[in-house]
């Protein structure tokens, strides 16, 4: 009997490592290749004046504290996830609650960056905020093709 519940526990702590592993890897701090792609259009190819350059840094490092702070509620999640597994040794109540959790703090960093996307997009003149469209359209569906 003691031979089984030490295999359980170590599928247990397996399952909880690579649940932790996969939602980090969700919510690291390594941009994706169209972030980069879209800062790159936004800082080199789209030509700002010196006031949009002034109001787009003042909207990325407004996003950039709200980011980090997300983040660290996503770490702080994502322990409560773990914690809850060890607990239950199973998906039980608190297990989905911590899921629950760690998707409404994922949603709100969506959410955040949309909206982040879209007060950059307001300082643009209309031939900018076309070719931003396209970019942004372009990183959304890079996964999909």
């Amino acid at each position: 009997m003691g031979s089984r519940r030490l295999l359980l526990l170590g599928l247990i702590a397996f399952a909880a490592a690579i649940a932790g592993v996969f939602v980090g890897r969700l919510v690291s701090d390594t941009p994706k290749a169209s972030e980069t792609e879209l800062h790159a259009l936004l800082h080199s190819q789209l030509d700002l004046n010196p006031e949009q350059k002034t109001k787009i840094g003042q909207i990325e490092a407004k996003f950039a504290a709200r980011r980090a702070a997300l983040e660290t509620e996503m770490r702080a999640a994502n322990i409560r996830l773990a914690q809850a597994i060890e607990a239950e040794h199973g998906y039980g109540p608190r297990v989905t609650a911590a899921i629950d959790q760690t998707h409404m703090v994922m949603g709100e960093l969506q959410k955040e960056t949309l909206k982040h996307l879209f007060a950059m997009r307001g300082v643009l003149n209309r031939d900018q905020a076309a070719m931003f469209d396209k970019s942004v359209v372009k990183a959304l569906t890079a996964d999909a093709r």
